[in-house]
């Protein structure tokens, strides 16, 4: 996406016949679903807002403030950490094929916007890619399954799975409004003791959402013009999932079975 965020990256499905799995095409449009600031999820906190807050346990403050700690770490290429979990997740992703470099054409095929993965982690710091390390290491066959568009009627024009995950992301921080010093939702205060029960928490919550999300798309009958529609769809379905009665540990809720290792 371009300063003015008027551009976006598709991915097109270019099929090979019923014996080969798809290839894609990486294709630039004019539209501002998706892109550096992930405009298309967020909605805008007023500073106004009256809402209420929650208290919490000492436990879920120290549990709140290290999850906080993570979300405030931006993505920076300079950092040799970064760097090796970059390289991580590209080895994790692709095990047969080798990357050239950091900045490579190569990883428009993982569904990033151009060559240097870097420019698309502003909205969602560093995070955004341990999020999606964690999903390809702890659920493999869910992550490639996305990655590689493998289930279900796919559109001609397919969201960009990397990109996506890092929309992801930044949905989660604020649906559940983690960078509060106390929720002020009901949702929020429910994660948090979760959270507390599971220092993974918000990883394992990310992988049960981007597969939420892939299934509402498939549902949907989506194509990319439908994303924010899309990510719409799933945060309703998500907060309606963690807030029933039964659940008492995110392995419970409904969507988690969509999830296989």
């Amino acid at each position: 996406m371009d300063d003015r965020g008027g551009s976006f990256v598709a991915v097109r499905r270019i099929s090979q016949g019923p014996c080969h799995s798809s290839s894609a095409e990486i294709v630039a449009g004019s539209t501002a679903w998706i892109g550096r600031g992930l405009s298309c999820v967020c909605a805008q906190r007023r500073e106004s807002d009256a809402r209420p807050s929650f208290d919490l346990t000492s436990t879920q403050e120290e549990c709140l403030q290290r999850l906080q700690s993570r979300i405030d770490v931006p993505y920076d290429s300079s950092i040799p950490e970064h760097q090796d979990a970059l390289r991580a997740l590209w080895d994790t992703a692709f095990p047969e094929e080798k990357l050239h470099g950091l900045i490579s054409e190569q990883w428009k095929e993982m569904g990033w916007q151009g060559k240097d993965p870097s420019t698309d982690f502003r909205g969602g710091g560093f995070i955004s890619l341990e999020n999606l390390l964690y999903f390809a290491r702890n659920f493999p066959k869910s992550f490639q399954d996305l990655l590689r568009k493998q289930e279900g009627d796919r559109s001609v024009w397919e969201y960009p799975f990397a990109v996506a995950g890092v929309n992801i992301t930044f949905m989660l921080i604020q649906m559940l409004d983690l960078e509060a010093v106390k929720p002020r939702t009901l949702v929020g205060a429910t994660f948090l003791k979760f959270l507390a029960e599971n220092e993974s928490a918000f990883d394992l919550l990310y992988c049960i959402t981007f597969k939420l999300m892939d299934h509402q798309w498939l549902a949907m009958r989506a194509s990319y013009m439908d994303f924010n529609t899309v990510m719409k769809s799933t945060r309703r379905q998500l907060e309606k999932e963690l807030l029933l009665e039964e659940i008492t540990r995110l392995e419970d809720v409904p969507s988690y079975r969509l999830l296989s290792r």
